[in-house]
């Protein structure tokens, strides 16, 4: 029974690790443009309770609260909007754009009740304010 070469082995085996990691990146990091339905990022939040309310932060800096939609359908929060570059920055010579830009949708499981939903802005965070109804 013939031996393996640990040499050759290891080297195959690196070959095929890098090869799984180049089609993970490809699957993973492939830019596809959204379709009118498709939102392209979620945004993060801060879910928090009360008494009397729910308080759910969204990071959106730039994003005006008034054009960004929050509806409660079948006891989900779904926001959704688009965050785009103001138009002075259009022309401008980007070094680095970490922020994300594009349609975004965010849906959040609700505690049973109904709710007045209100927002405001603070921080670079969306802030929605669903009062308890009773």
């Amino acid at each position: 029974m013939p031996t393996k070469d640990p040499v050759n082995w290891m080297l195959s085996e690196a070959i095929e690790s890098l090869a799984r990691a180049e089609r993970l990146h490809r699957k993973l990091f492939s830019l596809q443009p959204a379709g009118p339905r498709e939102p392209s990022w979620e945004p993060p939040i801060d879910v928090l309770e009360t008494d009397r309310e729910l308080l759910i932060f969204v990071a959106l800096p730039g994003v005006d609260p008034d054009q960004v939609v929050a509806i409660i359908e079948n006891g989900v929060l779904i926001i959704k909007g688009h965050r785009i570059l103001p138009a002075e920055l259009r022309d401008a010579l980007i070094h680095r754009l970490e922020l994300p830009q594009g349609g975004f949708e965010r849906r959040i499981a609700l505690p049973a009740g109904r709710y007045a939903v209100s927002r405001t802005a603070s921080n670079g965070c969306v802030v929605l304010r669903l009062s308890k109804s009773v």
